[in-house]
Formats: C-alpha cells, sequence, structure tokens
C-alpha cells in the first residue's frame, strides 16, 4: 500500500521479461539510486540478471522483493530485519506495466531529514501540515513521508545510531496525518479500518484514514492490535460497506479471519493491506498495494 506509482500486482504475466536498470528502479520505486546500491552492497538485494559487457539490470523478481523491503521500512521495520524478510519473499510475478516516474521532493526530503537528526521537531510538523494542506495527503505520502522514512532508516542502518529520530518523525507524521478531518461525510454508513490481531506498526493504515476524510469519506479506525473480537462486533453493529485491514508480520495475519466474518448485508467489500498477507493462501482476498489504490477501492466500495 505505501508504495509510489502504480501496482505491479494487478498486471498478467508475460512471455518476455522486462529487465530494469538501477536508475529505473529508483524512479519506480520513488528511492535514491544510492539507496538501491546499498541495498545491494549490505544486503544482497540487488540486480541479479547480467549480460557481459552491460551493467546488471533488476528481473521481475528483484523487484518484488525491493518493493516489499520498502513496504516493510515505510511500516516501521528495521532495515536489516526487512531485508531478511524480503529475501525470503515469493509474491507473484507480474509484467512490468507503463508507469509514471515517481516523484521524490528531493529539496524537502533532504530538508526534513537534516530537521530530524537535529530532532527540529517544530519545523517537521509545520512543513509536514503545509504540504499535506496544499497537496492532499496521496501526494504528501508518496513525494515526502514515504522517501523520509526510508532515508531516515538508511541512515540508522548505516551508523547503528538514531532510534530516538525515527521514534520522533513516526510520532510527528503520525499527529500530522490524524490531524486531517472529516469536514461532511459523503457515505452513510462509514468504512471499517483495522491493523489486526497483534499487529503494531500503523502508520500507513493512519495514512488511509488520513485520505479517505480529505475525500469526505468516513471511516470507523480501530488502530493498532485490534482484537479480532473487536473488528467481529463493528461488522455486525454497522455493517460497513468496506473493511480494510493491515498486517505487516505474517503471525498476525490469518486468511481464516477475513472468511469468517459475520455476514451482512449489503456484503462489504474487503481489502487487506500489508506485506503480511500471503497472497496464495488468500486467492479469495482483494489485495490494495499503495495508497492511492486502497483510496480508490474504497471510493467505488461506498459508491463515489
Amino acid at each position: 500500500m505505501v508504495q509510489a506509482g502504480k501496482s505491479l500486482q494487478n498486471s498478467p504475466v508475460t512471455q518476455t521479461q522486462e529487465f530494469l536498470s538501477v536508475a529505473g528502479v529508483a524512479r519506480v520505486m520513488a528511492i535514491a539510486p544510492a539507496t538501491l546500491r546499498t541495498w545491494d552492497r549490505r544486503y544482497g538485494l540487488g540486480p541479479s540478471q547480467h549480460e557481459s559487457g552491460q551493467h546488471r539490470r533488476y528481473s521481475h523478481e528483484d523487484l518484488a522483493k525491493l518493493l516489499h523491503m520498502r513496504r516493510l521500512i515505510v511500516s516501521g521495520i528495521l532495515p536489516a530485519q526487512a531485508a531478511e524478510l524480503a529475501k525470503q519473499y515469493t509474491g507473484p510475478v507480474t509484467h512490468i506495466p507503463e508507469m509514471e516516474p515517481a516523484l521524490i521532493r528531493d529539496d524537502v526530503v533532504t530538508s526534513l531529514f537534516r530537521a530530524a537528526y537535529g530532532l527540529d521537531a517544530r519545523f517537521l510538523e509545520a512543513s509536514l501540515n503545509k504540504a499535506i494542506c496544499d497537496e492532499g495527503v496521496i501526494k504528501t505520502w508518496q513525494e515526502i513521508i514515504v522517501p523520509l522514512l526510508v532515508k531516515i532508516g538508511q541512515e540508522w542502518q548505516r551508523t547503528d545510531a538514531g532510534i530516538e529520530v525515527e521514534h520522533l518523525v513516526s510520532e510527528i507524521v503520525k499527529r500530522c496525518l490524524h490531524r486531517v478531518e472529516l469536514t461532511e461525510a459523503r457515505n452513510t454508513r462509514p468504512v471499517l479500518l483495522a491493523a489486526v490481531s497483534e499487529e503494531q506498526h500503523n502508520i500507513a493504515l493512519i495514512a488511509v484514514k488520513a485520505a479517505l476524510a480529505e475525500r469526505n469519506i468516513a471511516s470507523y479506525y480501530l488502530g493498532a492490535r485490534t482484537p479480532n473480537e473487536a473488528v467481529i462486533a463493528m461488522v455486525s453493529r454497522v455493517a460497513p460497506p468496506a473493511i480494510f485491514l493491515w498486517a505487516i508480520m505474517s503471525e498476525n495475519a490469518d486468511p481464516q479471519f477475513f472468511r469468517n466474518l459475520p455476514k451482512v448485508r449489503p456484503a462489504p467489500r474487503i481489502l487487506l493491506g500489508g506485506p503480511g498477507w500471503d497472497r496464495e493462501a488468500c486467492p479469495d482476498a482483494h489485495f490494495v498495494d499503495d495508497l492511492a489504490s486502497t483510496c480508490e477501492e474504497i471510493s467505488r466500495a461506498v459508491g463515489l
């Protein structure tokens, strides 16, 4: 959900594989080429394809692992742990569709990065509030917040210091996103958002709540570590038109949970987000891979 650019999961696999350069992958993922080279050198998550006399290039499998790692880092997982989980990732290999290059506001991200390591909380909060107000939640998330969190995670791993910076920035980002208020609900029945089971990393879920509020779509936000019983009770009581369940860690993503939700009418659109879900174990589920597509699916579910 948290990646910039269009989803790779919705396009069919083709016979011809398109291999990408470092610059091409960096554009798709909205990170700096230097970050990709660092991940290659430090974690072994580099391009696997090589022809004599040419630079190595990334396959679809390579890109899938990198996108998985990026989602984990943005969701609060340490880079080293995220890399180990990404190496084991065996998600579907898909054709890479035509993409608009993902933008990174280098000047803004660099400025916020320096402010973060200077512990200038006031500047960070004011800058993010202004960006959200001027350009909206989705654009700010994709072009500023995600690149900033990735950059901080990379620096943390490089220096083995800065845990206080990551926590400071995460709390400021959450505060700014929570500040986005619903003005007039366009849907009569709110949608339901929850980080299931013991899932504690919920910053991306808060971004969904904020982006929906910006569209005047009302939601019940149950937050981190939502007990299964709470989701079941809410579905029974309010029959939400859409249910978004978030899980980073696989131990929190039990497919039986969403399959056993109460049957209500009209039937809600159930969406799964986060890298914890095993797609092969959930062929009957609908997955969303970024903030924009999540909001689009929910908007359709509520009839907007």
